[in-house]
Formats: structure tokens, C-alpha cells, sequence
């Protein structure tokens, strides 16, 4: 070999030992992506597929698929999907579903504690105010405490969506006096059920979605859902006209997201806070959205709909507290019952006085600004 060739080929060497220095280089620069499969997860919620309910279980979902990107994937179901609205916790912790979005309430079979996190006595202001005792009052621990210890439930839970009062509902005729609610076929979940049954009617746990039809046949004579959204897609205004707003029964009340706690105990810890501020997150956003939604829709059912809205009379929800005292101390004979409710009004004389003296009244600024004209 001539001395150009040897020079040559010790170029092409170098060059070559270059190319996959560079290469190598590239690889170590690539980031290191994961291959693993994407873990999908059935999570069903208690809501007819039309409801905005079931929308807001969508935005949740939402938020966490494209937080999570591909470690995990949450396949939403409505009511009965898999399996019955009142079936979901069972159906959660023992992993036929892996998540779901319902309320704390319609657990309340089990143990009438559970209603406290999503049902409360009206001692709240409001459900913002519910909510910040969970995560900031020592409701989360106390919640722990009842499906963990007290009733052994293999599940995770988190509570989200701040809803409005809710009404007293939809009825033949108004309600005009505390009279008429006794022997009055009523239909609602969690206390309330305790409650009206202290006020004399007789009360009716029914889904979402099978509420119409029984007021349709008969089967009840008024009932409650939750709101005018989910009230005028679920067709309340088709069977009835009289819509009375305001009530002491359902003051206040958040969702309840579940997973199966060894499913959720699996997940990495990065997936695990995705769920958690996803919920936080979905939780916000509900509460903006429903100041739209709900506004327009009770407008669309006046207008549109022929629906009269009456406002429950007074002695009416005076009623309804006295009835709560009752109710009250009836459960507090279980000890947990009452610690769960010694710390809500904890919770609440120091939160809810802040707030009556802190913040000046909305209606005297509202009626000067638009009642007037």
C-alpha cells in the first residue's frame, strides 16, 4: 500500500470511528421513552349517558387520559354499562370495574355515615364549603376511616363538583304547607330519605334514570334529582309543570370518584397524582360550567316548556330543619356517625361564621343592579 492509500484509509477510519461516535451520541441524546403498554381502565359512572352528569364524569376522565398520555387510558360507561347505578361500589371493589363516578349517598345502605361526605345536614353554606372540610377539615381521613376500617371496602375514593342546593323537585301540584308532604310518595336518596320520612311521606330510592318513568305510571307522586340540566334531558318537564326550587334536604353535595384500591395501589406514583389533581381540576371546571349550563336550562324549561317555578314556602324549610334535628340524633347513637358529624361543625362554626360576616349580602347588590330593571 502506497503512502496516499495508507493515508487514505486512516481517513476513512477516523471517519468512520466519527459516524458512530456521533451516532452513539444521538442515541444517549434520544429521550428514554416508554414502550410499556398502555393501561386501560373500564370506569363507569351512575349516569344515564345523556345527563350532564355523565358529562362531568367525561370531563374527569378527560383530564386524566391526556394527563397520563399513554400510561394510562380510562374507557368511561354510563349507568349500566357493566352494572346498575347503585351497584357501583360492590362492582368497584371487587374489580369487575376498575373506577367509577357516582355519589358518597347512594351508598348509604350500607352504612348512613357515607351520606355525610356527599348528603350532609344543611350546616354547610355551601358544597365548596363541604369540600374543604374533606381536604382540609379532616373529612379525607375520616372517609378513609369508614371504607377502610370501619367497613373493609377495597376501594380508593376522591370528592369533586361543588353542586348548588338542590330542589325540592317536581310534584302534581305545589307543595303550599308542611301538611302536604305527609303520605306524599316521594323519591330521593341518602338523609333525605331519613328526613322525609320524619316529615310523614313515604320515600322512594330511585336511580337517575328511573325516575321519570315512575312518575309517568304513577309510582311516585314528586320527587328530586338534582338540577335544571339534568332535570329537562332526563324529561322531567314532559310529566310535570310544577318545579319547586329551594330546600333544606340536599343543602349540599359533591361526586365521589372510585378505583379498586389494589388496582389504584399498582399504579405508578406520577399516575396516582394525575388522579388526584385531575379530579381537583374537573372539580373547578364543574363549578364554572354549571353557572352556565344550569342558568339556561331553567330558562329554557320556563319559556320553552310551560314549567312553573314555585318556591318552597317557608314553613316548609323551617320544617325541614326541625326534621333534621331528629334525624340527627337518632344516628348520633353510632359513635362514628357522630364523630364524622362533631367534625363538620367544627368545621363549619368557624368556616360559615367567617364567611356570613366577611361577605356582603348578594341580594341587596344584585336587586340594586338588575331587579330594579
Amino acid at each position: 500500500m502506497t503512502e496516499i492509500e495508507t493515508r487514505q484509509a486512516g481517513r476513512r477510519g477516523l471517519l468512520k470511528a466519527a459516524a458512530v461516535g456521533t451516532a452513539g451520541t444521538a442515541v444517549l441524546a434520544t429521550p428514554n421513552v416508554s414502550r410499556a403498554q398502555t393501561l386501560v381502565l373500564r370506569f363507569q359512572s351512575t349516569w344515564p349517558q345523556r345527563d350532564i352528569f355523565h358529562e362531568f364524569a367525561q370531563d374527569f376522565t378527560g383530564r386524566v387520559n391526556a394527563m397520563a398520555g399513554n400510561r394510562v387510558r380510562l374507557e368511561l360507561l354510563p349507568a349500566g354499562a357493566v352494572v346498575g347505578a347503585f351497584q357501583l361500589l360492590d362492582a368497584v371493589a371487587a374489580g369487575t370495574l376498575d373506577g367509577g363516578h357516582g355519589v358518597s349517598a347512594y351508598w348509604f345502605g350500607k352504612n348512613k355515615a357515607f351520606s355525610l361526605f356527599g348528603t350532609s345536614p344543611p350546616w354547610f353554606g355551601n358544597a365548596h364549603q363541604l369540600l374543604g372540610w374533606f381536604y382540609y377539615g379532616g373529612g379525607e381521613a375520616l372517609y378513609n376511616e369508614l371504607i377502610r376500617d370501619i367497613l373493609k371496602v377495597n376501594v380508593v375514593g376522591f370528592m369533586s363538583g361543588p353542586m348548588p342546593t338542590q330542589p325540592l323537585g317536581w310534584f302534581k301540584q305545589p307543595v303550599r304547607d308542611v301538611a302536604a308532604i305527609r303520605g306524599l310518595r316521594y323519591r330521593t336518596v341518602g338523609l333525605a330519605t331519613d328526613l322525609f320520612n320524619v316529615m310523614g311521606a313515604a320515600v322512594t330510592a330511585l336511580p337517575g334514570g328511573e325516575i321519570v318513568p315512575a312518575l309517568e305510571r304513577g309510582v311516585i307522586d314528586g320527587a328530586e334529582f338534582n338540577n335544571p340540566s339534568s332535570d329537562r334531558v332526563l324529561g322531567f318537564p314532559d310529566v310535570s309543570k310544577t318545579y319547586m326550587i329551594q330546600s333544606f334536604h340536599q343543602n349540599t353535595e359533591c361526586f365521589e370518584i372510585l378505583f379498586n384500591k389494589t388496582r389504584y395501589d399498582g399504579m405508578a406514583d406520577e399516575v396516582k397524582a394525575i388522579i388526584r389533581h385531575a379530579s381537583e381540576a374537573a372539580s373547578a371546571d364543574m363549578s364554572w360550567k354549571q353557572q352556565d349550563r344550569y342558568s339556561k336550562d331553567l330558562i329554557e324549561m320556563t319559556q320553552r316548556q310551560g314549567v312553573q317555578v314555585v318556591t318552597t314556602p317557608r314553613p316548609v324549610l323551617e320544617a325541614q330543619l326541625r326534621a333534621w334535628d331528629q334525624v340527627i340524633r337518632n344516628l348520633e347513637g353510632d359513635a362514628f356517625f357522630k364523630k364524622v358529624c362533631d367534625s363538620q361543625r367544627e368545621w363549619c362554626r368557624r368556616v360559615g361564621n367567617f364567611y356570613l360576616r366577611y361577605e356582603a349580602p348578594a341580594a341587596l347588590s344584585f336587586t340594586h343592579f338588575f331587579a330594579q330593571r
